[in-house]
This record gives structure tokens, sequence and C-alpha cells, in this order.
């Protein structure tokens, strides 16, 4: 499989960007990766790169968007943060690589039993630790369920879980309500925002539809 070109990024959808990762992550869970040659796609992309997809996702060692989407060198912008939601930065980065770079497609991907989100849930405290956590804290009020304040932490993985699929909704409503620039993209249909949950107990990925 060979690296993606100017060529072959103009061809690509909103419809059929999600439509790829949907096929790889099928793979992944099939443990049947693509023929690709990276050293080869190194050379490809050695003057210029043409990725078809921006995911933004958690910086949890299991959950790679390369590898869980099956994807190769020059495919898609990964952006990583622990907890996946967005800030000024993660915005300009996003803004550079649809508006500038022409991918056709934002991600946010949550996952399950994510340790900043059960961070969040705990009220965890620790230096700059403290001030990222509380990024994720509307999620964890968003939650209504359980009400039982002794059930509401990291140690009820339901609870968790909900908060993190929370995070990833919230996270959208956020790209859309600070980057003007993105959503005249979306409401253009230039490009499409989706959230999704990756499983880490079986590597797949439920996009949110």
């Amino acid at each position: 499989m060979k690296a993606h070109t100017r060529e072959t990024q103009a061809t690509m959808t909103p419809q059929k960007s999600l439509q790829f990762l949907k096929e790889g992550n099928v793979r992944f869970q099939n443990n049947l990766k693509a023929n690709r040659n990276l050293l080869e796609q190194v050379n490809d992309t050695s003057e210029g790169q043409f990725p078809f997809a921006t995911i933004l996702s958690c910086i949890d060692s299991r959950v790679s968007a390369e590898l869980v989407f099956d994807q190769g060198l020059g495919d898609i912008f990964s952006v990583r943060i622990a907890g996946n939601f967005v800030n000024e930065d993660i915005l300009g980065s996003m803004e550079f690589a649809c508006k500038l770079a022409g991918t056709k497609l934002i991600v946010v991907l949550g996952h399950t039993s994510c340790g900043a989100v059960k961070g969040a849930c705990d009220d965890a405290k620790l230096g700059n630790l403290t001030s990222m956590l509380s990024k994720i804290k509307p999620a964890v009020e968003a939650v209504t369920e359980p009400a039982d304040k002794s059930q509401r932490n990291s140690k009820n993985l339901e609870f968790v879980d909900n908060v993190a699929e929370k995070n990833v909704h919230i996270a959208i409503e956020n790209i859309r309500m600070q980057s003007p620039i993105l959503k005249e993209m979306e409401d253009n249909n230039e490009i499409d925002i989706v959230g999704a949950m990756y499983d880490i107990n079986t590597g797949a990925v439920a996009f949110f539809e």
C-alpha cells in the first residue's frame, strides 16, 4: 500500500475517510495488516504529506491511532493529550491539518478505562496534573448517574466509561464552538467531526453516528 499523494488525498471525502478508518480497525481486530512497506513510505513522503484524517486521542500507550486504525506513514495527523480534550493549541493544530493540509475528517477518540478520566473522577491533585484534569471535570459533572457519591469514582468502571464518552461529546462541542474555521468547514461539508470510543479489551472502535 502506497502513501497518500496530493492526487489520492483529493479523491477522499469525509465519508470515504471514515470508511477507511473503519476498515483499518477491522483489520487491526483480525490481526490482518495492510501490505505496506514503511521504508518505501518514508521515501514517498519525504517531500510532502497528504493525510486524510486528523485524530485526537489520549496518550494512553494502548491507544495508538496509527495502529488501531492500521494506517501507515503520511495517512493521519495524530494529536495526543491525556484525556483527549481540546485547547487552543490543539485547535490550532486541527485548523492547520484541515484548512492547510487538507484532511477531510476529525475524530475525537476516547477509550475505556481511561486513566485521565479516572483521575478526574477521583478529583486527583498532583502538580500540573491538577489543572489538566480540571478540563475533564465538566464531563464528570455531566454524567448524573449514579447519584450516590460513593459510586462516582474510578472503582466504578461503568461510570468511568460513561464519563469518557461524555468527554468525547464535550470535546466535539468545544471544537465547533471555539473554532469558527472548523465549524465553517463542517457546515460546508468539507470535513466531518465525529466521536468514537476504543475498547481496550477488544481493540474495537465504536463510532458515534
